[in-house]
């Protein structure tokens, strides 16, 4: 899953990155307005959820909303601001916001209000099984034949990912736009390696491997593996 947050404080930025990684997102971070709204514009149909800070140098957050939702009117967008009104909230969310969080806020409400907003936008499932192997999204945990799977950051969003669009072939342009930012050398082998770690912890006892190789396109999970 592929954010874009846009928050010029660094101190709440780089928190909020890490902890967005943590929980297997990959994060665009912009730390001015006009730098976000390119991003956002630039990668309008990659982004899972959009986080705004309402006043950015260059240009508002409430103008990078207002751009958006003339392209994308689907893209879950939260507002992160200081600003604590009834009327900024209302106006906030009558300019395109689904959500609107208030400065302070624990980072717990944030990846839960995310989580609804994306259940709500693409009826997100948040349970994947296949095989013996159970994904499970909001305790971040993975179990193959009901032992914990211990799986990298990364590799748990790959395997979200490739879950996620089972019974497609994913490629790998896709999975770099989804599983790794916009900062990702995209000439490395580092996919393959990742999708190798995966196998050598999910194919135990397995006469075929769960995830497929679809020679010079990508990888594909198939519904009936």
């Amino acid at each position: 899953m592929r954010v874009l947050l846009v928050e010029d404080e660094p101190s709440i930025s780089g928190f909020l990155k890490e902890g967005l990684e943590e929980e297997g997102f990959a994060v665009d971070l912009a730390d001015n307005g006009r730098k976000g709204l390119a991003l956002a514009l630039d990668f309008i149909n990659e982004y899972d959820v959009i986080l705004l800070d309402w006043m950015l140098p260059g240009v508002s957050g409430i103008e990078i909303c207002r751009s958006v939702r003339k392209i994308n009117p689907q893209v879950p967008i939260i507002f992160l601001t200081a600003k604590d009104t009834v009327d900024d909230t209302v106006f906030g969310l009558e300019n395109g916001a689904n959500d609107y969080l208030k400065k302070p806020f624990a980072f717990e409400e944030l990846l839960a209000r995310i989580r609804v907003l994306m259940r709500r936008s693409t009826g997100e499932q948040t349970v994947f099984k296949i095989r013996d192997i159970v994904m499970d999204i909001d305790v971040h945990e993975v179990t193959k034949a009901g032992k914990e799977v211990i799986l990298t950051q990364k590799e748990f969003a790959l395997l979200e990912f490739l879950l996620r669009n089972k019974g497609k072939v994913c490629r790998r342009t896709r999975i770099m736009e989804k599983v790794w930012d916009v900062h990702f050398d995209k000439d490395t082998g580092v996919i393959d390696v990742f999708i190798n770690g995966l196998r050598k912890k999910l194919d135990e006892d397995a006469t075929e491997s769960l995830i497929q190789t679809i020679r010079g396109i990508g990888y594909r999970i198939n519904e009936d593996a």
